[in-house]
């Protein structure tokens, strides 16, 4: 159901009221709230009461009582409230995760454990009784999702304790007492743990469901209509790392899949695949499906590591989950992007705010819930081409408040929702608009877009086959909308490969004809790791006539997405199809050579790894200069790991520099997998070398790396300079005049030597325990920005506050809690190293409160000139775009 990251991980970085809200609980059951600056010492009593109660609770809630996190606990958009209704009592209703309404408006809620609940909604300003909650006599379990359509309750079952099977059922009254008591399997699918059967939405045609699952599901039989094409492989050029830590090792393509199921369960086709977990998807009134997909927080900090995001769901996707290091980039050609990045989290719900009465740019909204960080998203969509971009914003945030479904009542138009999963503490909410603006109904009419009926056009031939389908797709193989590619692809993947492959391989148009390779290949190469499977030997004159035609395409008559697509493409033919002769080979590596490195890291990405796959005899340089000239440890990270096994090239002085990055690498921190993937790159290029080599480096090779933490490795361009400490009012002075003609390059070079991606977040790359500072040029102006760098505690972010600990045995711990559980917690004592840990034990506290001194330290520009922090600060305000403003010459 949920991500890893309050269960096991220990990145997901807490509020600090989540922990002194617990505390207040254990130490003193029955008091609302607690101040957050100082909690008092405890007395002999009250901690005797504490540890007895602990002794004398079995299943129940982690934080004591069946109380639900208060409302002064919770924040709600400006003319917003919310509601505590009901207090689950753990012990015989256990944790709800679902919730949907029936025919008669009446809430329907489950137990991620147990059965299925209905509740009559209370009257504005009433509660909930212990008595109003009923018992639904259905013997059923383990509801991750429900959806009352077609006359019946659909359930998707995804148990835990394997009892009844996993899958999609149906759930209906068999006599006409009102009480839902008849329980048909329809689909019965094979999944287990949090990443599988999940949510249950009706399609916008009316005429079958969506059923949603995560990547521990193994895809069934599937119909031959599916619209995604069954020609899925893991596609890695270079052999992939698995996961660092283990963690679903051998769970491989295609990942997490929409399904498309007819209400018999019959019919069941894959509707968009490559997601790790999604939880829920909603509908918009354009017909769009949109859901909401998690992260895989141990890869923080590799370049690998994508956030969670909100994706676009569209006929025939894929998002691109692999294992391990195999996640497919959002540049991949034969993966689609997600629509916007979130950030760390744990997805669960998604819904449109549609009959909600709300001010209209609340009622168009998409919802999005994440139960780590206990915050509800408000998503605002825009139309833009076949798709759409979007931003967000913070609907409804408490802590804690592992929020897990929400809907909009059809008749108050008040948003209900639930928290709780994983047997804590759940609750009842609602969320009604109490403000001064109109809640008149928006206008439910689908907006207008000649993209998007294009992109359903070609949608439409999805499935199957069509004597038209070829012509109609073709030109639209080289369209500027990614998404309408995508459709044409897809439709043209569906057809009988003898019917367009000569098309494919005369095709005059060098884009169009990118796209169409791409496609070729996928249908009619075979994955290796499928191939013994289906005893289908390497078609080697197939082979050979791609590779041919991919070298008869003039790199520079391509745009940047098509070159990026021409170099996926050849990585799936070469993984596909094998190695061709070595003088193809060699034809290759003169091809391609010239175009290493290019001007996006992007490219080189894709052209690292191929030309070391050749044996490329001058990509150990190349790489060994972007190694050392790139600011961010994710970009070393991905050239070194793309020159891990290659052979050609070297010399002693590339191969020290490599090995030296090895020790200097050391000190990246990240995920729980990261020092893991380090050593797996490292192990690999050890590998490589011969045993001349082996003998010359030994004592390199031996070399323990002296670990340092990001501050006290602020740059080695800073080692011999004079400190000065810069005020606010010299350097807005000089920012108000200075931020013109700055070099992009040096700004971003500058953010990386501040040791600023040690903690946060820039153009989807660096850490998290810190706030993403990507949209922080819109948000602060220039003045503001310097004040927050030159005086970090002046004003500190709740979310990002650091505890102060006293332990009864006199010792101290200070750092930001980051994980929560039970009658413990961890702190997190080194913000630039997610790996420095201290769990404490709430019953051996003697005081705890929070810190005035901000986890950011102090001086951060000493070392820097007054045009280095210039540059840095007009980097800041770009948010990443080279091309903006202050850049211009």
């Amino acid at each position: 159901m949920y991500s890893h990251t309050l269960r096991s991980s220990l990145l997901a970085v807490t509020s600090i009221t989540m922990i002194c809200a617990a505390f207040a609980v254990s130490v003193a059951v029955g008091q609302d709230s607690t101040k957050l600056d100082t909690i008092p010492k405890q007395t002999a009593e009250m901690k005797k009461a504490a540890r007895k109660k602990k002794k004398k609770r079995t299943v129940g809630p982690p934080i004591g009582g069946n109380t639900a996190t208060p409302i002064d606990r919770i924040k709600a958009m400006e003319g917003f409230k919310v509601e505590l209704l009901y207090s689950v009592p753990g012990e015989d209703q256990g944790s709800w995760v679902a919730l949907c309404t029936d025919d008669k408006g009446r809430l329907l809620v489950s137990d991620q454990f147990g059965g299925l609940y209905r509740i009559s909604p209370p009257a504005a300003g009433q509660t909930i009784d212990r008595a109003d909650v009923e018992q639904v006599p259905a013997d059923i379990r383990a509801s991750n999702g429900m959806v009352w359509a077609f006359g019946a309750l659909y359930v998707g079952v995804n148990d835990y304790e394997r009892k009844i099977p996993s899958g999609l059922y149906r759930v209906t009254d068999s006599n006409g007492d009102d009480q839902l008591d008849k329980v048909e399997l329809l689909r019965e699918l094979n999944s287990h743990g949090d990443h599988g059967v999940h949510a249950v939405v009706p399609t916008p045609d009316g005429e079958a469901l969506y059923l949603i699952t995560g990547n521990n599901t193994r895809p069934p039989a599937l119909a031959p209509t599916s619209q995604v094409p069954q020609v899925w492989g893991e596609d890695h050029l270079l052999p992939s790392m698995p996961d660092g830590r283990g963690h679903n090792r051998g769970v491989l393509a295609p990942g997490g899949i929409v399904y498309r199921i007819t209400p018999d369960g019959k019919t069941c086709e894959a509707y968009a695949s490559g997601f790790r977990n999604i939880y829920d998807a909603a509908v918009n009134h354009d017909g769009e499906l949109f859901t909401y997909d998690a992260d895989m927080e141990w890869d923080f900090n590799t370049p690998w590591y994508r956030p969670t995001r909100i994706c676009h769901v569209t006929s025939g996707a894929e998002f691109g989950w692999r294992n391990g290091a195999g996640k497919r980039m959002p540049f991949y050609a034969d993966n689609l992007p997600g629509t916007l990045d979130i950030g760390p989290g744990s997805p669960t719900g998604v819904l449109f705010g549609y009959g909600a009465k709300f001010p209209a740019k609340y009622q168009n909204a998409l919802y999005a819930l994440d139960w780590s960080w206990g915050k509800l998203y408000a998503v605002h969509l825009n139309p833009e081409g076949s798709s759409y971009s979007a931003t967000k914003e913070e609907f409804v945030t408490g802590a804690p408040l592992p929020i897990t479904d929400a809907i909009i009542h059809p008749t108050d138009g008040a948003m209900y929702f639930t928290i709780g999963g994983r047997r804590v503490q759940s609750g009842l909410y609602r969320v009604t608009y109490v403000g001064d603006e109109s809640v008149e109904p928006v206008d439910a009419k689908p907006t207008e877009s000649e993209a998007r009926t294009t992109r359903h056009m070609l949608e439409a031939f999805h499935g199957r086959q069509d004597p038209t389908a070829i012509a109609t797709a073709w030109p639209y193989l080289a369209d500027q909308d990614r998404f309408i590619r995508w459709a044409a692809r897809t439709t043209i993947e569906h057809q009988p490969a003898a019917q367009w492959l000569d098309k494919a391989m005369s095709e005059t148009d060098p884009a169009r004809q990118a796209e169409a390779l791409l496609a070729l290949t996928r249908v009619t190469g075979v994955c290796p790791l499928h191939r013994s499977e289906s005893a289908v030997p390497v078609d080697s004159v197939m082979r050979a006539k791609l590779l041919e035609t991919i070298l008869a395409i003039g790199v520079d008559e391509l745009g940047p997405e098509q070159r990026l697509t021409l170099h996926r493409t050849l990585q799936i033919v070469l993984s596909r199809f094998g190695r061709p002769d070595e003088a193809t080979e060699q034809r290759l590596i003169q091809k391609f050579d010239p175009c290493f490195p290019a001007e996006t890291p992007e490219e080189n990405w894709l052209l690292c790894e191929t030309l070391a796959w050749l044996q490329s005899p001058t990509v150990a340089a190349k790489a060994m200069a972007l190694i050392h000239a790139a600011p961010t440890q994710e970009e070393q990270m991905q050239y070194a790991r793309s020159i891990r096994m290659l052979k050609a090239g070297w010399n002693a002085e590339l191969r020290e520099a490599y090995f030296q990055w090895f020790l200097k690498a050391a000190s990246y921190r990240g995920g729980l997998s990261f020092e893991k993937f380090l050593e797996f790159i490292r192990n690999d290029a050890v590998a490589a070398l011969s045993e001349a080599e082996k003998g010359s480096m030994a004592e390199l090779l031996a070399r323990k790396p002296e670990k340092k933490s990001a501050i006290e490795n602020l740059g080695e361009m800073f080692a011999d300079r004079d400190s000065r400490e810069w005020t606010l009012d010299e350097l807005a002075a000089a920012a108000h005049t200075g931020l013109e003609q700055r070099d992009f390059a040096n700004g971003r070079r500058m953010f990386a030597a501040a040791a600023c991606y040690a903690c946060h977040r820039f153009d989807n790359q660096g850490g998290m325990t810190g706030p993403d500072l990507t949209s922080a040029g819109r948000r602060f102006s220039v003045r503001d920005l310097l004040d927050q760098v030159i005086n970090p505690s002046k004003v500190i972010n709740d979310q990002y506050s650091s505890v102060v600990v006293q332990m009864e045995d006199g010792k101290t711990h200070q750092g930001v809690v980051v994980n929560l559980s039970g009658d413990s917690f961890t702190l997190n004592t080194d913000l630039t190293d997610p790996n420095q840990l201290v769990k404490i034990d709430r019953k051996e506290i003697e005081e705890m409160k929070v810190s005035k001194v901000s986890a950011m330290p102090a001086g951060l520009l000493s070392r820097m000139t007054e045009d280095e922090i210039l540059d840095l600060l007009a980097y800041l305000i770009s948010g990443g775009n080279a091309e903006h403003q202050a850049f211009k010459k």
